[in-house]
């Protein structure tokens, strides 16, 4: 009787490695050969999350997924962002330990059996992949001069929020325990880029970190989806940490914006006073939500951006929405106006009145 060949028992999964993407198709087969080198002997996953890509890169990830069971594809169609991206990964996972790992081939995979272990033997809860730690060569250096400098500042201003020593906690780089982002994922802001500032601010009990020095790489192809809006976005997630959420982030983006708006408003009013004071009110209240709608678009709301008609249907229910309140806008306005202060701050008051009917309802209806 012939005797069963022996089935060879599946080893437990030991770590998750997310991936977030947008425009990696080049990269993909490369970091994988990279992974499967730094990682021999580590039971592992590779989980891609992509934006959509136009390039491809999704159809990249599935065509190796379909010969290799350790890597998968997470296809958002209508979602962005990085931080969403992260969290969606880490919650697919079944692995006890996830790492965050950029698909433009800037962080040292090599680090990652190292954080690992740390995390294995419970020498810590996070390990962060450092740009600043004093041993880490070059750094940041491949950043270039202006982003290193405003690298550091936002490192800065995140330690004071976290009143913690890391050096980095800005960093896209870095493995963690995966039942701590499960614990506060539903208070994590989906948009925006620094998903591990958020995921250390929001837990309830300091984590312990370890910190590991690497060089940051320069970008092996594709683009950078770092720009000014990120820095509000930044702002945005400081402000609501530092109020310990009382206050969501996209609020406190709206009232940003807002405040922009209140410049725009008061540029228009003052040179249109010769109007009669409600003539000009309402025409610097429409110029302002104008203002508003487009900056709300592409910086408060760019994981919902519109674009084409979408933009333009969008525009109306924003400028319908806000106009309801519009009336009491003005009333309020030439009210204090009537009173005696002065011009702006009446165009102040009147503006006010407006806010917080309009993020709520713009919120909802609009994005």
């Amino acid at each position: 009787m012939r005797q069963k060949p022996a089935v060879r028992e599946p080893r437990p999964l030991e770590l998750g490695v997310i991936v977030p993407t947008f425009k990696e198709a080049p990269n993909v087969a490369p970091l994988l050969a990279k992974l499967e080198a730094a990682l021999e002997g580590v039971a592992w996953q590779a989980i891609f999350v992509d934006d959509d890509s136009p390039d491809g890169t999704a159809a990249a990830v599935k065509a190796i997924a379909a010969v290799d069971p350790r890597v998968s594809c997470l296809h958002r169609i209508g979602r962005r962002g990085l931080a969403g991206a992260v969290i969606e990964g880490a919650m697919a996972s079944a692995a006890p330990f996830v790492a965050v790992i950029d698909g433009d081939l800037q962080h040292d995979e090599t680090l990652l059996p190292q954080m690992l272990r740390a995390l294995q033997e419970d020498r810590a809860d996070v390990v962060v992949g450092s740009r600043y730690l004093a041993d880490a060569g070059s750094g940041a250096s491949a950043l270039g001069a202006r982003r290193e400098a405003g690298s550091r500042l936002a490192n800065w201003l995140g330690r004071l929020v976290l009143r913690a020593e890391v050096t980095d906690p800005m960093s896209g780089f870095f493995m963690i325990r995966r039942e701590m982002v499960e614990a506060v994922a539903p208070a994590l802001a989906t948009s925006g880029f620094k998903v591990l500032f958020d995921i250390l601010a929001s837990q309830k009990t300091p984590p312990r970190y370890l910190e590991l020095p690497y060089e940051f790489r320069a970008r092996h192809a594709g683009d950078s989806k770092l720009d000014n809006g990120v820095v509000i976005q930044y702002l945005g997630l400081l402000a609501a940490k530092f109020t310990r959420d009382l206050i969501s982030p996209r609020f406190i983006m709206f009232a940003m914006v807002g405040a922009s708006g209140v410049g725009v408003h008061l540029a228009i009013l003052r040179s249109l006073l010769h109007l009669g004071f409600a003539e000009a009110q309402l025409v610097a209240a429409l110029g302002a939500m104008t203002s508003n709608y487009l900056i709300n678009n592409a910086v408060t709301y760019r994981d919902r951006r519109k674009r084409g008609l979408a933009l333009i249907s969008g525009y109306l229910k924003f400028v319908l929405l806000c106009s309801i309140p519009l009336a009491a806008n003005v009333a309020v306005g030439t009210m204090v106006y009537e009173r005696g202060p002065s011009w702006w701050v009446a165009g102040v008051a009147g503006a006010v009145v407006a806010a917080v009917w309009n993020y709520v309802t713009t919120s909802r209806a609009v994005w």
